[in-house]
């Protein structure tokens, strides 16, 4: 298993913990942070261990953002190129051709549930880990502010696509334009957290919730529902039930449909198969 730096990552069967490890920093984003992220993500996806993956932070924060250093330097070079690579890629190694843009956006397309344990304060980039990840849930002492236009910045990295679906359009525009820091219930109470806790049951809560997953749900329908929520949300009705149907097909005839049914006429837990390489 890779040794990270600015990260750590355990398997608890059947949970992937990240935790950003830069807490005097506010576990502020480096480039390298942002790769070894990535790197943890998809050891994550491969592995049939996983059911699903939970981040949170070490300290007092979740993620203050991109290290304000990094974002000096950029605004200096005029260039944004917040595309993670993993830790040992060589330097200007491309991504793929059909890379989404933006920090953390492949989260949308991992097929296995991504749950944010938002243990503290989280700004900027901090926020769109969250935003991009699946559930959302919140430690009572959380805080969120998306900061960006107090840098003289626009909504990034698709918080201007994420939020308004989560919170509605007035809202969102609210939070981006005045970066108001609210606490972790207020962000329950316009639905950009799921759940909020007490901080010493967060994590508990985010991995007891994977494991739950993992003993009544087939991690292949999570995977195929996760990528047909996300795929409809930018799709007519018309599109997104035919495609729905074809799906709902395929997956009748396959042998988790088969074990879900004798599972419950046997009074039993099902015995689903895992997701990865």
């Amino acid at each position: 298993m890779t040794q990270y730096q600015d990260i750590r990552y355990a398997v608890r069967d059947p949970v992937a913990i990240i935790t950003l490890n830069r807490p005097q920093q506010l576990n502020a984003f480096t480039h390298h942070t942002l790769a070894e992220i990535r790197d943890a993500i998809e050891q994550a996806a491969a592995d049939k261990a996983v059911v699903g993956v939970v981040s949170t932070g070490e300290g007092r924060a979740f993620s203050a953002g991109l290290d304000m250093a990094v974002l000096e330097a950029t605004t200096r070079a005029g260039v944004v190129d917040p595309t993670p690579r993993a830790p040992d890629a060589p330097a200007g190694a491309d991504s793929a051709d059909d890379e989404l843009p933006g920090i953390f956006s492949y989260l949308l397309q991992v097929p296995k549930p991504v749950i944010a344990a938002v243990n503290g304060v989280t700004a900027g980039g901090g926020l769109i880990l969250a935003l991009m990840s699946d559930l959302r849930f919140a430690s009572e002492t959380a805080a969120f502010t998306t900061v960006f236009l107090k840098r003289g910045l626009i909504a990034e990295h698709g918080s201007s696509w994420l939020l308004p679906r989560l919170v509605g359009v007035s809202r969102a525009l609210d939070l981006l334009w005045m970066s108001d820091k609210i606490s972790a219930a207020q962000a329950a109470e316009i639905g950009l957290v799921d759940r909020v806790l007490p901080a010493d049951e967060l994590l508990g809560f985010a991995c007891d919730y994977v494991k739950r997953l993992s003993t009544s749900v087939a991690p292949k329908a999570i995977g195929e529902t996760k990528r047909l929520v996300y795929r409809h949300l930018g799709q007519s009705y018309e599109q997104a039930l035919r495609e729905a149907d074809a799906s709902q097909n395929a997956f009748v005839t396959a042998p988790d449909a088969a074990e879900g049914a004798q599972a419950f006429i046997q009074k039993r837990p099902p015995k689903f198969s895992r997701v990865g390489d």
